[in-house]
């Protein structure tokens, strides 16, 4: 028997007044933020939730995140985070897809209201009949039973909580990639899964509970929760928590607090190395504690990281791995030699090929399809069997990414089989966007590409015919786009063209558009 609420537990019994959390100038120990965590539990066990139902958070970077999610996983539910830069129509397809039953979401901001796009979603979602609230500017309505204020659901006078034991291999966590059907998938990911991660990157990172770890990568992102979050709590080490990556105020956070690891996507390191002048941080204090750095998301440019490297005198090792394998299969290791531009070598108990279109390994420096099997590995897609059928193969998980191996067993990242865009970290599937920018009124035809960009990796462009006698700004799609998918996902740029190239079955041939 197994539950993941068990990194929590064990430093809070080890290590109960140890900082756990620094977030806005306060610090919770390990023993307040287990406490709290129990009485999340509580209360979901009080409101009618039982083992195994779906309980979804929709939180930024606040202490609330990891209570509720570690309250999630002691009642023994399955725990559904996600973007809160989602729309409401969004937020309602993964509602209903993964059956989930309540909700908890942060208020928001007033540049973002989280709560009101979650409602929107909750009204007309078929099975989640609970929705719990963290005020923040106390603008928001909450009505009567089914949506309540998040203090009634961790007000209970118990600070104890029998944690219910689940299988290794019971789904603990969902998580909802953007889907190249243009639908996003629930990756499964057991109890199994996530911890055995969480050992391999704390052993990677040489984590210890004396560390003090900058957690500026979205909670919500897989990346953020195993290789920063879970990693960080099951060494007994401190969370610095920021509620968004904003540079100057991680350089900041980074020479205040003395911290010593770091974790981001490529963009990051870009916008630290060009806000060092303007945040007025002394380097040197900064660098004489940071001690280790990770990179994923996307491949690291290799200007990019031996600047870092120098400015700041600290190794950055840069790993690969997606939502549905954990996310870490591979790592470039401490202790052995670090190759600019690999992803490094696979980590303990996951294997590794890259194939061709029939499957067959293919000759070292030859590209292929990266497939991937061991413990990482999801169980497969929550409610959507053919797209599990589509990814797992014979035992073996398409990434859908392509790749090769050196002659010393490092791993290359050179393109995506599909057509997936990286920005800022983020992956975006052109589909999607298309099937929104289709709807527009004046739109005939649509191909969304991935344009190169110094500072995101990729910007994300619509390429547009509109119908016949139709005029239309490219202000107006922007628009149109802002107001039906999240921030990181709608398109920067907008050309309008006369037609697009297509193939001898009418396939758009987006290769040669990312030529014109």
């Amino acid at each position: 028997m197994l539950n993941l609420a068990a990194a929590l537990e064990y430093s809070s019994n080890t290590n109960p007044n140890d900082p756990a959390l620094y977030f806005s100038r306060k610090m919770i120990t390990y023993k307040e933020v287990n406490i709290m965590a129990n009485k999340i539990a509580n209360g979901l066990k009080q409101s009618g939730i039982k083992r195994g139902d779906r309980v979804a958070l929709c939180c930024p970077n606040i202490p609330q995140f990891i209570f509720a999610y570690f309250g999630i996983l002691k009642a023994g539910c399955v725990v559904l985070p996600f973007n809160v830069l989602l729309k409401n129509n969004e937020i309602e397809f993964i509602l209903d897809n993964s059956q989930a039953s309540a909700i908890i979401c942060f208020e928001g901001t007033a540049e973002l209201s989280i709560a009101k796009e979650v409602k929107e979603a909750f009204e007309k979602a078929k099975t989640c009949k609970k929705m719990w609230v963290i005020k923040s500017l106390d603008n928001f309505t909450l009505d009567g039973d089914a949506i309540c204020d998040f203090s009634l659901l961790s007000n209970s006078e118990e600070n104890d909580f029998e944690t219910v034991q689940c299988s290794s291999e019971d789904t603990a966590i969902i998580l909802y990639t953007s889907g190249t059907t243009g639908k996003p998938k629930g990756a499964e990911l057991t109890h199994a899964n996530i911890l055995l991660n969480t050992f391999i990157c704390k052993d990677l990172i040489k984590l210890t509970n004396s560390d003090k770890v900058i957690m500026s990568l979205p909670l919500f992102h897989i990346y953020g929760q195993v290789v920063m979050m879970f990693s960080a709590i099951l060494s007994g080490a401190s969370l610095i928590i920021l509620p968004r990556f904003d540079p100057i105020e991680v350089l900041k956070a980074m020479e205040e607090y003395k911290a010593t690891v770091f974790g981001g996507v490529p963009t990051m390191y870009w916008a630290l190395l060009n806000s060092l002048d303007e945040s007025k941080v002394d380097v040197n204090v900064i660098s004489s504690n940071l001690r280790i750095c990770s990179s994923g998301g996307s491949s690291l440019p290799v200007e990019v990281l031996k600047n870092f490297e120098e400015r700041f005198k600290v190794p950055i090792l840069e790993g690969y791995g997606l939502s549905e394998t954990s996310p870490g299969i591979t790592f470039n290791h401490l202790g052995r030699e670090r190759k600019p531009g690999s992803v490094g070598q696979p980590v303990w108990g996951v294997e590794i090929k890259v194939v061709d279109e029939n499957g067959k390994e293919v000759k070292t420096k030859d590209t292929g399809e990266i497939v991937v099997r061991g413990h990482a590995v999801m169980k497969g897609y929550y409610n959507n069997p053919e797209g599990t059928k589509e990814a797992l193969k014979k035992d073996w998980f398409h990434t859908g990414d392509i790749g090769y191996y050196d002659e010393d067993g490092y791993l290359y990242i050179v393109d995506r089989v599909k057509d997936m865009i990286i920005r800022g970290g983020y992956n975006v599937y052109p589909r999607e966007i298309e099937e929104v920018l289709i709807k527009h009124s004046a739109v005939s035809l649509v191909a969304v590409i991935g344009i190169p960009h110094d500072e995101w990796g990729e910007e994300i462009k619509a390429c547009v015919v509109l119908k016949d006698g139709v005029t239309c700004s490219k202000e107006d799609i922007i628009n149109f786009s802002k107001s039906n998918i999240a921030a990181y996902k709608y398109p920067r740029m907008v050309d309008f063209y006369d037609s697009l190239p297509l193939n001898a079955t009418g396939k758009i041939l987006k290769t040669e558009l990312r030529n014109l």
